[in-house]
Formats: structure tokens, sequence, C-alpha cells
């Protein structure tokens, strides 16, 4: 087993404990695992580095609850802000334990933290295979009971979040409804 191979076992190994279950599966270990398919998939000749964050960017995510932090949007991007500090963390203590150096870790760190995003082209990847993440596997359940504005903004929000080629991909993967396919046409 090579060094990225220790490595993604290691995320996986981590994230074995989460106590939510999806097909009986750990829900943070798919999670990653889910992750590191569309970054194959999106990004065939992905970096080392970008392979790592994709695959550890939620590492130990229900240690850290929402209902945690205080309420309202202050509060939610608190804890986002810290999430994002923990997980770069915990990645990087695996990484520096199978004798990753200090750059390779501190660029890691950066991906998950989202550090330069639309601005650095692995940071804007990680980004679109996280917006690629949710809307295959996540946008059905989160969406279920929502009201039509909400979600509006939502995917709104998500789709700015994408490079334009990763919109035009949505576009031309997932059957979106409208008013949503008009997020990624902007």
């Amino acid at each position: 087993m090579n060094r990225l191979a220790r490595i993604l076992a290691a995320i996986d190994n981590a994230n074995a404990a989460d106590p939510d279950r999806e097909d009986g599966v750990p829900a943070a270990a798919l999670y990653g695992q889910r992750m590191s398919a569309e970054l194959d998939r999106l990004f065939p000749d992905a970096s080392e580095e970008l392979r790592i964050a994709a695959r550890g960017q939620h590492i130990e995510r229900w240690t850290s609850p929402r209902s945690a932090w205080p309420e309202g949007r202050e509060g939610y991007l608190a804890w986002r802000r810290d999430l994002g500090a923990y997980h770069a963390r915990r990645v990087g203590e695996i990484m520096a334990a199978e004798g990753y150096g200090t750059e390779s870790v501190e660029r890691v760190g950066r991906m998950i933290r989202k550090e330069g995003i639309k601005r650095d082209p692995e940071v804007q990847a990680l980004e679109d295979v996280i917006c690629f993440t949710f809307l295959r596997w996540y946008f059905r359940p989160f969406a279920e009971g929502r009201d039509a504005e909400g979600l509006e903004r939502i995917v709104a929000k998500t789709a700015r979040k994408m490079s334009a080629g990763a919109r035009a991909r949505a576009l031309a993967e997932f059957a979106l409804p409208e008013p949503f396919t008009a997020a990624f046409r902007a």
C-alpha cells in the first residue's frame, strides 16, 4: 500500500466511528468515498494533495454538531469556520504521521479551509467536487420538506460557488427543474 492509499485508509478509519449510518455504512466514510469518486470523475489527473483534501474534507464531522454553536447566520458561519480548521488540522495530523512535509500539509489545509476559492484552481476544483457531491447524493433528501423559495436561495448559492465549467457540466449532467437551472446559467 502506498502512502496516499494509507492516508485515505486512515481518513476512512477515522470516519468509521461516525454513529450516523447510511445504508449501514458510517455516513462520514461514505461521504469521503463519494467525494473521491466525484473527484476521480471530474478531475482524473488531480494532485495527491487534492485527493487527500477531497477524502478528508469532512473528517469526523459528527464530533462538531451544528447545535453546539449559536443559532442564526453568525453561529452558522462560526461553525463552518471552526469545522474547516478542525478538518484541516486532523487531516494534517494524519499526513504528518505518514511523513508528508509541512508544505503539503499546509497546502491540503488551505484547500480544506477553502482559502483561495475562485483564485486557486485546486481550491476551486475541491469546491466543484463538493457541489457535485451535494447535487448527486444529498440535494434530494436535503430538499424534502423545505420551501421552494429557500431551496432557490440554496441552489443559487451552490451555483455561485462553482466554476463556470462546473456549472455548465451540472446543467448537462443533472435534470434540474426550473427555476434551479437559471442559477447554473448565470
